[in-house]
């Protein structure tokens, strides 16, 4: 009975002590996954971290099956605990899935014969797991990784490759054990491909990383060009105050000889197109934020050369917690394509509401139609290739930032409502109709 109760209690402390191996190698993956996610939340966090871990335990032979019974859960339960972009988010779940499975192949597969066999792998993958950790963990950006949709789509096509290399070495030699010739073929393209699809899929990592650099400094680049302009508005607007002051002199003669001459409509009239310069009007400040001031001071002054009313009632907060550049990306493309559409209207008129109240940041862009919304909304300019990508860009902002998108058209009018919560939760208003 003694002998029993011994057995079980050192069985006991040795699963005890695999848990914690691989709950440790799963916040290990976690850790290095973190930088390059999305993830819902606290307890979505520690769901990821589970998957982590239990795929990391997984045993993996070249010729074994359970790569595929792993996959589907793998990219399940990737997609139900992360959100964002779904070519972004399928990427690194192939990016992952390849890190994780073919660092256990490698070991189960080469390993299986030495003797402690099972401690020597499972450490094994702690201190390969660890290492990557520790290469990468001073490359690794603070915030979610965040790029274009075309950029996505490229890093899903170069992910594919090592997967499918992967899924091929494990899984076409299945069987392998009937024939020896099989299973020494199958053990010495294992021995080559297992080691390329790890490589592959840290330098995959590396990439994103280097694509996060570029797609920052576009943004820095995006961000300079609106103030740019915004700054350039203003000192034209200087420009006039200094010309009006120079010529005032001027003015005030010509409005006193016809005082003088009792053409008193014709001063009037001359006082009213003097009132009218641009340069007794001021500067224009539509909110607090420098950012969408200068975005939607630019937008109104392009509205109106284009022969669209803009009527724009903004109250935002200079410190908002969204950055900058997602707040110029939803400002811009949300303004560019009620200004494609009204621009054909033959009411053309843009309408705007952004303010953050209870904890929400809501954006409200109304522009009249020229005709109905054709389903999926493309765009209308020549080179569908180049444009089109506003409202799939708005909505990845969106629901990075834990909001919501709707558009809706009704009675020759298109709105966008965009709710994003900025403190604490709130309601978001419903759409028209």
């Amino acid at each position: 009975m003694g002998e029993r109760l011994l057995e079980w209690l050192t069985q006991l402390v040795s699963n005890g002590a695999w848990v914690a191996l691989i709950l440790f190698n799963g916040w290990l993956i976690y850790r290095l996954a973190c930088p390059f996610l999305s993830i819902r939340g606290k307890g979505w966090g520690a769901l990821l971290l589970l998957l982590f871990a239990g795929s990391s335990g997984m045993v993996i032979w070249v010729g074994d099956p359970n790569l595929l019974y792993t996959l589907p859960f793998f990219l399940a339960a990737f997609f139900v605990c992360t959100r964002g972009d779904r070519i972004g988010r399928l990427t690194m779940c192939l990016i992952f899935f390849c890190l994780v499975m073919s660092v256990c192949a490698m070991l189960d597969t080469y390993l299986q014969y030495v003797q402690g066999y099972d401690v020597l792998t499972r450490l094994l993958r702690s201190v390969a797991f660890g290492g990557l950790y520790l290469a990468l963990r001073h490359r690794l950006p603070q915030e979610p990784v965040v790029l274009s949709a075309g950029l996505w789509r490229l890093m899903l096509g170069l992910a594919v490759m090592p997967f499918c290399a992967l899924v091929a070495v494990v899984l076409l030699t299945y069987n392998k054990y009937l024939s020896s010739a099989a299973y020494t073929q199958a053990m010495n393209l294992g021995l080559v491909v297992l080691p390329f699809v790890l490589l592959t899929a840290v330098m995959l990592l590396r990439a994103v990383l280097v694509m996060l650099d570029h797609e920052k400094l576009e943004q820095a680049s995006r961000l300079a060009s609106v103030r740019e302009v915004y700054y350039q508005g203003l000192q034209r607007q200087v420009q006039q105050v200094r010309t009006l002051r120079h010529d005032l002199r001027n003015h005030m003669t010509v409005i006193r000889v016809r005082l003088e001459q009792g053409d008193t409509d014709g001063a009037l009239h001359y006082l009213d197109a003097l009132s009218a310069s641009p340069a007794l009007q001021g500067a224009q400040r539509m909110c607090e934020n420098e950012i969408a001031n200068a975005v939607l001071t630019a937008k109104a002054e392009a509205m109106r050369q284009a022969g669209i009313t803009p009527d724009f009632a903004v109250a935002l907060p200079e410190p908002l917690p969204l950055s900058d550049t997602d707040l110029c990306a939803l400002l811009g493309n949300a303004l560019d394509n009620a200004m494609e559409a009204a621009v054909r209207a033959e009411e053309k008129t843009v309408i705007v509401r952004c303010k953050v109240h209870k904890g929400l940041f809501m954006l409200r862009v109304k522009n009249t139609l020229d005709g109905e919304v054709l389903p999926g909304l493309p765009t209308t300019k020549e080179d569908s290739s180049a444009h089109g990508l506003g409202l799939p860009s708005m909505r990845e902002v969106a629901l990075r930032n834990g909001g919501t998108l709707q558009v809706g058209a009704k009675d020759g009018w298109f709105e966008l409502l965009i709710c994003i919560p900025v403190a604490k939760a709130g309601q978001c208003p419903r759409m028209i109709g």
